[in-house]
This record gives structure tokens, sequence and C-alpha cells, in this order.
């Protein structure tokens, strides 16, 4: 069995920084995922960055949910890509964590270990003004089209998403995420 590790990333303490966080929780509250072939892990890997190694490197394939910049974007602007195919105008230089997590990701790949790895970014518009878990209105809007490539990106690898909480949103999902499992094993 193919084991798929969804990696949320992200500072929750400071506003649209925490999205990779708040969004990985959104999908293991919403969704149960069910395949014969894939194994599906969810984590928060809030601001970890190299103490993740040990657990990346134990998975077939990897998406990272995270904050990034661009050149011409706009706060809620969505990007999915290959990590080895990264547009030019892709930027992760905007936060505290971003380098790191970027640098985390290249000292695994230098060393042959990094499994085929996808990155699921958004532009954000707030980060460090306040200490809140609010979200802005630009990022609840992309939330929208994150879950919809996430979920097509599981069901092209023939794993089916059954909702189990159609209640839940990101912006309830951002004042709770605090108080969830930093990693949960989905077992399917």
């Amino acid at each position: 069995m193919k084991s798929i590790l969804i990696l949320g990333i992200g500072n929750i303490l400071f506003q649209d920084e925490g999205i990779g966080v708040h969004f990985v929780h959104y999908l293991d509250e919403k969704y149960e995922f069910v395949s014969e072939d894939y194994l599906v892990n969810i984590v928060d890997g809030g601001t970890l960055a190299q103490r993740l190694i040990p657990l990346i490197v134990k998975y077939d394939e990897l998406l990272v949910v995270d904050c990034v910049d661009a050149l011409n974007s706009q706060a809620g602007d969505v990007y999915f890509f290959d990590y080895h195919k990264a547009p030019a105008n892709i930027n992760w230089q905007g936060s505290a964590h971003e380098i790191e997590m970027l640098q985390t990701l290249n000292m695994i790949d230098m060393n042959g270990d990094l499994p085929p790895t996808k990155v699921l970014g958004v532009i954000p518009k707030r980060i460090d003004d306040d200490t809140t878990f609010e979200l802005s209105k630009e990022i609840i809007k992309a939330v929208e089209l994150m879950e919809k490539v996430v979920v097509k990106e599981l069901e092209e690898k023939g794993i089916s998403l059954k909702i189990r909480n159609e209640e839940i949103n990101i912006e309830k999902m951002a004042e709770i995420s605090f108080k969830r499992d930093i990693i949960n094993d989905s077992k399917v």
C-alpha cells in the first residue's frame, strides 16, 4: 500500500499565515479518505520545518499546503505545482517559516529522499499584523478552489473522499485548529 502525506505548514497565530495548517485540519474534519491502494495521513506541520524530515521521508508521496508569494499575484490566488517544476514567478520568501520549509525540502531532495512532492500554495493577505486566528475574506474564498484541487488530485489516485461533516467551514476550523492533534493517521 502506498502512503501520501498531506502536510499543512504555517503559523496559526498570524492570520492568513496559518492557512496551510487550518486547511489540512479542515480536510481531516470534513472528509474520510477511502482507498485500497493508499494510506492518507494528515499532518499539521506548523513551523517545524527541519524537524519534519524524519516524517516526510517515510512517505511515498507528499502534498504540502502553505502560503507562497508570486510575482503579479493577488491575495487569495491559488497555485498548484510539482515541487521540481515550480513556476518561475513563485517565491517562498514571505514569512518566517517559509524559507525554512523550502530549505527543508531542498535538503531532503539533495539527499535523494524527497518523495514526489506537490505544493498547494495560496497568496496571503494578512500576516503578522495581529495575533489572531481570523482569516482574510480572500483566503476564505480561496479555500473553495484549494479544496477542489486536493479532491481532484486524490480522486485521480483512486482515493474516494466521503463527506463526514458538512457543517465545518474554514472559519470555524481556524477557531479550533489549535485544539486538534498535530498528526492524524487516517486508516484506509
